[in-house]
């Protein structure tokens, strides 16, 4: 699967540690910042994430800050991103499974990293239900304005 994954400087730390696991899991993957711990506008480099996958460059996306809250909005900010806020196992696998989230956000000063990885493992895992989900996602992918 090809993956894209970015952060702000809250989220650098577990950026390179999830990017180091994608790659072990054979995922190809591409960072797109930011490069370093330095404080940074996370809309920078989130937005170009996202668009990355709404535009087919990329299976799925990760993105991942201090909470990991201003990373959602700024992804789902993408027409065709579905990005989920995941904080355990059970939101990455909902998310998948019933909203199609091809974008998940994490935040690194909220959960450990090892639950960080297993999130990663349990979204990358699951399949989109479809059924009932598809009229509710079909409606969330239309334009708004």
């Amino acid at each position: 699967m090809k993956i894209v994954v970015a952060s702000d400087h809250a989220g650098f730390q577990y950026k390179q540690a999830i990017l180091e696991h994608l790659q072990k899991l054979g995922h190809e993957t591409a960072d797109y910042g930011t490069f370093s711990p330095e404080s940074c506008d996370y809309p920078d480099f989130i937005i170009p994430a996202a668009k990355a996958v709404a535009d087919g460059e990329f299976d799925r996306g990760i993105v991942l800050g201090g909470s990991g809250n201003g990373e959602a909005i700024a992804a789902n900010r993408v027409q065709g991103v579905r990005c989920a806020y995941c904080w355990n196992i059970e939101t990455a696998k909902l998310g998948r499974k019933h909203n199609k989230a091809n974008v998940i956000a994490i935040g690194e000063r909220l959960i450990e990293l090892p639950l960080a990885l297993e999130i990663v493992e349990a979204w990358l895992a699951e399949e989109f239900e479809g059924g009932r989900h598809e009229r509710r996602i079909a409606k969330l992918d239309e334009p708004i304005n």
